[in-house]
This record gives structure tokens, C-alpha cells and sequence, in this order.
């Protein structure tokens, strides 16, 4: 499951990753954390904010990341 992840910052990237490109990377990793490709119902809130909390830090991470000979864009 987690060989779907990409990098998702230039320069492997070409463009700035999406919101999408995003939130599949970080739905992927919480498959894999938590061994479900889909929870059950009494699971799915608990599933989704995990994948939503991770989909921010991992926004604010390519954010912040300054790569050396890259040009990084405000």
C-alpha cells in the first residue's frame, strides 16, 4: 500500500503537489497504519480524521521545506 505514496516535493515533483495529491498520500498511510483499506462504520470518524490531520501537517511540512538549489514559492 504505501509503495503509492510519492514524493510530493520539488524538485521529484515537478509541479506543487495538490490538495489531492495531498489527502491520497496521507489516505494511504492511514490504510497502512491501520491495517484497513476502509474501516467499518463505527470506525470511518476516527479513520477520516486521522487522514485529515495528516493531510494538513503533511500541507504545512511541503510548505515550510526549503530544498538547497531548489526555488522555493511563497
Amino acid at each position: 500500500m504505501c509503495r503509492s505514496i510519492k514524493t510530493l516535493r520539488p524538485p521529484v515533483l515537478p509541479e506543487e503537489a495538490t490538495e489531492e495529491d495531498i489527502r491520497a498520500a496521507a489516505l494511504q498511510f492511514v490504510r497502512k497504519v491501520s491495517g484497513f483499506r476502509a474501516p467499518a462504520a463505527h470506525n470511518r470518524e476516527v479513520f477520516d480524521r486521522a487522514v485529515d490531520e495528516i493531510a494538513a501537517s503533511t500541507a504545512r511540512l511541503l510548505d515550510g521545506l526549503e530544498v538547497r538549489g531548489g526555488v522555493r514559492t511563497p
